[in-house]
């Protein structure tokens, strides 16, 4: 729209207002209220300024210098401690199945007549595991006594009840402070099926429900022959032997693990007894 010359131009538009948002208010009939200014005058340009520097983020800012809105803070990075970001976590390889017993800590009962290989074969498996195992022999312990031993050729009575009683209860105290301190053991006697007094629920008692019996009961031949090597105390007669060996037939049908070496050696025999003892930790046998 072009004006006279001379007419007042209409006035400016506020700075900072809305279009149809903030204006003046307007007259009766619609007309805009007169400017109180009619003639502005203008301003003359000033000098040329140099632009400021952008003042640095305050921290906790946005660039902008709007901080965030206190209901919604920014989310923090995963894995971060004090805003460092750390590397990824290594997750070790799961270590293969190994055959046998492994490394578990263990308690063995190894049962079996004189001239079995009992002493032999234990010694033999606790020498070859990987981890710390000792050998508890009730017959070494036994012979603890020296004075008033009482001597298994002469027969059981109650001289010899009395200390094979008190040599398991230190095998068992033993065996108990070995697991106690991470280390497996194994312990060896000729226990009798049919001698509750002296049989496996002392054991059971001495060294914990945790114990795992295995029978080891070659024929009546091999250890006769076996018998016949030895000397000393450990060595008995062959009725004897014979006697021993026939009371232990009464652990078949028990349930327990029965490995009949007789045609093993020890090597071969300590193997198959790492076996038989693997299973029965998937399976503990009830006695």
């Amino acid at each position: 729209m072009q004006h006279a010359v001379g007419a007042p131009l209409p006035p400016p538009e506020p700075t900072g207002w809305a279009q149809g948002a903030g204006r003046p208010p307007l007259a009766q009939g619609g007309h805009q209220a007169p400017h109180p200014h009619p003639h502005p005058l203008p301003v003359p340009p000033g000098p040329p300024q140099a632009p400021h520097p952008a003042a640095p983020p305050t921290p906790g800012w946005t660039t902008g210098g709007v901080p965030p809105h206190p209901a919604q803070p920014a989310p923090a990075p995963r894995d971060t401690t004090g805003h460092v970001q750390l590397p990824p976590v290594a997750i070790p390889a799961p270590h293969p199945a190994e055959p046998g017993t492994g490394t578990a800590t263990l308690a063995v009962l190894l049962i079996g007549p004189a001239g079995a290989g009992k002493t032999t074969v234990a010694r033999h498996w606790a020498a070859r595991r990987r981890v710390p195992t000792a050998h508890i022999s009730l017959d070494d312990v036994r012979e603890w006594v020296c004075s008033g031993f009482a001597d298994p050729q002469s027969g059981w009575n109650e001289h010899s009840e009395a200390q094979y009683r008190l040599a398991r209860r230190t095998c068992g105290f033993a065996a108990r402070n070995f697991l106690a301190n991470g280390i497996s053991c194994i312990l060896d006697d000729a226990v009798f099926p049919d001698r509750p007094v002296v049989g496996l629920g002392g054991w059971k008692r001495h060294v914990g429900p945790g114990l795992l019996p295995v029978v080891l009961l070659p024929g009546l031949e091999i250890v006769l022959e076996r018998n016949a090597e030895r000397s000393g105390n450990r060595r008995l007669s062959d009725e004897e032997v014979a006697s021993i060996h026939g009371r232990m037939a009464g652990w078949y049908g028990s349930g327990l693990p029965i490995i009949d070496n007789s045609k093993y050696d020890v090597e071969t025999t300590a193997r198959v007894l790492d076996e038989v003892l693997a299973r029965s930790i998937a399976s503990p046998p009830a006695w």
